[in-house]
């Protein structure tokens, strides 16, 4: 009698199997005639559920893995699982069709579609996936970051801030099982960072959304269950990973 079924829900292999994988990633590049190396040997595995931080001085690769890991580009050498799939086994359109269906993106610089209203900036991955009521669910999405009163107004019409919750509310309109967050933050000032995080930790919370995030604030990162210190390329501390 076999001691396992022959077919697991994705909630149940969510529970047995990592979301995210790295497997000695190695990013080089030819500079003037020489190989430049921006990342060396980066290995870990993260469980789904988690938040890891990605930190780091400036220069130290963190972008570049962040980039990797969500199939942007590929390593030199190594390799990267999302979801169970193997990013360098799938073509360009294939990790693309993996990020559409899998994965959530917070930016530092917004990455908002100027012509769109906000409504439609966070209706359009929706109506790309093909959901039924792109614009309802967009609607509840933007009042759950305090925008009910902004669904009409362009980006230019809006604050840094209040772009941001407009990109929050973006990267979980797909209810993504993993979100990839690069200084979330850098553009706001403290007090409005603050709130962005905030919100951003909620929104994760209720989700059960696996975060990813890349930063340079060291207390920001102290609230991610696990941080990845990179330094020259190479992982220079891990904790709870």
């Amino acid at each position: 009698m076999r001691a396992t079924p022959d077919f697991l829900s994705d909630r149940e292999l969510s529970k047995t199997a990592p979301i995210l994988v790295a497997e000695q990633l190695v990013k080089q590049i030819g500079f003037d005639h020489e190989t430049l190396t921006i990342l060396d040997d980066v290995s870990f595995t993260l469980g789904s559920g988690r938040s890891l931080a990605i930190v780091g001085a400036s220069g130290s690769g963190k972008s570049t893995l962040l980039g990797l890991l969500a199939g942007l580009d590929l390593p030199t050498s190594g390799a990267v699982t999302l979801a169970g799939r193997r990013l360098d086994a799938l073509d360009e359109d294939g990790r693309a069709r993996l990020r559409g269906e899998t994965v959530g993106f917070v930016f530092q610089s917004f990455q908002l579609l100027s012509a769109l209203t906000a409504l439609d900036n966070v209706a359009l991955p929706l109506e790309l996936l093909g959901h039924a009521n792109p614009r309802r669910e967009a609607e509840a999405l933007l009042g759950r970051v305090g925008l009910a009163a902004r669904l009409s107004h362009r980006p230019k019409e809006l604050s840094g801030g209040e772009q941001q919750r407009v990109a929050l509310a973006r990267a979980f309109a797909t209810r993504p099982r993993l979100l990839f967050a690069d200084e979330p933050t850098g553009n706001l000032d403290t007090q409005t960072g603050e709130r962005i995080i905030d919100l951003l930790f909620e929104l994760n919370a209720e989700a059960s959304t696996t975060l990813v995030l890349v930063t340079h604030d060291d207390r920001l990162a102290a609230r991610c269950g696990a941080r990845l210190r990179l330094a020259a390329g190479r992982v220079s501390e891990r904790d709870g990973i």
